[in-house]
């Protein structure tokens, strides 16, 4: 923690959230925005469904590798110079995938988009570890989990509306504008929350040592599977909705925002809860609540996938139910991952992040195109991937109460 950190920020805490939820919503932002006009892009480039899903791939893939190193060089060069440069980059890459004329240049500006989406809350995490107390950063965690969930929810109906009136080029043209505006915002606004006495060598032993001890410690990697592999059975289905609304639900372009306004809705309210839990239960019981519903909800999802015929009025708030549990527990795990390396915090939240971004690109390039047809799999594909979290806490719960 920075031990200047009162005089750092001296703004109500609600408005930091809101400046770190703005930097964490890029990354969502930039997929939900252009899913209602996958199929309008494939149409306008002659691109197969394989060659769309490529587009989000190259980005997950993009966000993953980045990922690994935007901590790195924020504990070295200071968290505001990362943040500035990453939404720089960002804005230009969206400029790219608005002027795109084939299939080929839209992957590799999406490539660039989730490149350098992802400075935003790799960074963003390790500023509120820098300013405040365990207790005080699950509030402010998840009071930033709450702003960020307004973007995605509004990101759709945006996308939706852009795509239909003014074309898909649109969607692109208005990250772009997102872009600029948080630059200047985060220019004008954003502390550097670095104390000058806890930067670290930017040099490749001390990097190449740091990642090893992270890499090869089965407590911080069970941890990051813990917070990162579950989010994937809720993002299945985001990554799937081209098809699954369109298909399976039946949902025109324009109403995929109910999709995501309820999923949405479900992180905000679990992470309004697990604000008001901070440091009134421990971290395991609330971490155990939060896999308890999840638990609960996919194997009731299974059940009505199974026996029902797929309808929004029930498939729909079992994926917010879902989120509501996973946003319960995961700011309570993600300050874990950090305080597991406190002098490397930066570095601590990219390797977490890029874990969990491998994640993501193996379910959207691998998983989603198998299993998004059917709501059956993707049902009890969901249920395989929360699974996978639950497992790993279990595993490395009474090696963290001991520590």
């Amino acid at each position: 923690m920075n031990p200047e950190a009162s005089r750092v920020w001296r703004g109500p805490h609600w408005l930091l959230a809101a400046l770190l939820a703005g930097l964490g919503m890029l990354g969502p932002f930039s997929i939900d925005t252009y899913l209602p006009a996958f199929t309008g892009i494939a149409q306008s480039l002659g691109a197969t469904p394989l060659e769309m899903q490529q587009t989000l791939s190259a980005y997950l893939l993009g966000f993953a590798l980045m990922n690994l190193f935007h901590g790195a060089l924020a504990d070295s060069f200071g968290r505001r110079p990362v943040v500035l440069a990453g939404l720089a980059v960002f804005t230009l890459a969206s400029l790219g995938c608005a002027l795109a004329q084939h299939i080929g240049q839209l992957v590799l500006f999406r490539a660039l988009q989730g490149m350098s989406a992802g400075a935003g809350m790799v960074v963003s995490r390790a500023i509120i570890r820098d300013l405040f107390r365990p207790d005080q950063a699950q509030k402010v965690m998840s009071q930033v989990t709450i702003y960020f969930g307004v973007a995605p929810a509004v990101a759709p109906i945006v996308g939706g509306w852009l795509f239909v009136h003014l074309g898909w080029h649109a969607i692109f043209w208005f990250l772009v504008g997102v872009g600029v505006v948080l630059w200047l915002t985060m220019w004008r606004m954003l502390p550097e929350s670095l104390h000058p006495s806890q930067q670290q060598p930017f040099h490749a032993r001390p990097l190449l040592q740091g990642y090893w001890q992270m890499a090869s410690s089965p407590v911080f990697l069970a941890l990051a599977f813990a917070s990162g592999v579950p989010f994937n059975g809720m993002f299945l289905y985001v990554l799937s909705a081209p098809v699954f609304l369109g298909e399976v639900l039946h949902l025109g372009p324009t109403e995929f925002f109910w999709f995501f306004l309820s999923t949405i809705g479900g992180i905000m309210a679990g992470a309004w809860w697990s604000g008001r839990l901070a440091g009134q239960i421990t971290r395991a019981r609330q971490i155990r609540r939060g896999f308890r519903i999840m638990v609960a909800v996919s194997l009731l999802n299974v059940v009505l996938s199974l026996t029902l015929t797929p309808h929004p009025l029930w498939a729909l708030p079992m994926i917010a139910l879902f989120a509501f549990g996973w946003a319960l527990m995961v700011p309570v795990v993600t300050l874990l991952v950090l305080d597991q390396v406190p002098e490397r915090r930066g570095m601590a939240s990219s390797l977490q992040a890029c874990i969990g971004s491998v994640a993501n690109a193996f379910v959207a390039g691998v998983v989603a195109p198998l299993v998004m047809h059917s709501p059956q799999a993707l049902a009890l594909t969901s249920t395989g991937l929360m699974a996978i979290g639950l497992l790993a806490w279990a595993w490395v719960r009474p090696r963290v109460e001991a520590a």
